[in-house]
């Protein structure tokens, strides 16, 4: 009888001991990952001008993008973006270039400037986290990416151009 005992014993404690494991198991796995919110960070500030009268359109404060991670990674996960706002990517070299707005979740307005500071094409009120192409049409040097409708608000056509400067 006493075997028996420790048999049943032991097996409780099996039991026991496999469920504490299970359930731990299945908390740990329900936790879910909470993400730091991507902020902004000012590096530079951003003028547009009209080209015929060379007048300021808008002036606003910008990040740079200008390595190949902040290029690839631009404005993914962000929550919002502010009207006076932009990220400016800068390209090493002169190319036609491809965005799209795979795991962005804010709506842009997205403008192609070549190599003399001009804008050449204005992408209005890119939707968010769609994987479609969104091309240059061109050769470009710099991609500027603002809040969808700001182009529309400030007049922006193709033909104006850019000045920037980084910030201290």
């Amino acid at each position: 009888m006493p075997d028996r005992r420790l048999r049943i014993s032991g097996l409780c404690f099996l039991l026991g001991s496999f469920s504490l494991l299970w359930l731990g198991c299945r908390e740990e796995g329900s936790k879910s990952i909470e993400r730091e919110p991507i902020t902004f960070q000012k590096e530079g500030v951003l003028k547009i001008l009209r080209a015929e009268t060379d007048s300021t359109l808008v002036v606003f404060d910008i990040e740079i993008a200008d390595t190949p991670y902040e290029i690839q990674t631009g404005m993914m996960y962000r929550e919002d973006m502010e009207q006076q706002q932009g990220m400016l990517f800068v390209f090493e070299e002169i190319g036609p270039r491809s965005f799209y707005m795979k795991n962005t979740l804010v709506a842009l307005d997205i403008l192609f400037i070549d190599e003399n500071s001009k804008i050449i094409r204005i992408q209005r009120n890119a939707k968010p986290l769609n994987e479609g192409s969104i091309p240059s049409g061109g050769p470009v040097k710099y991609v500027l990416e603002i809040k969808a409708g700001m182009s529309d608000r400030w007049a922006l056509q193709e033909g104006d151009l850019i000045q920037y400067e980084n910030t201290p």
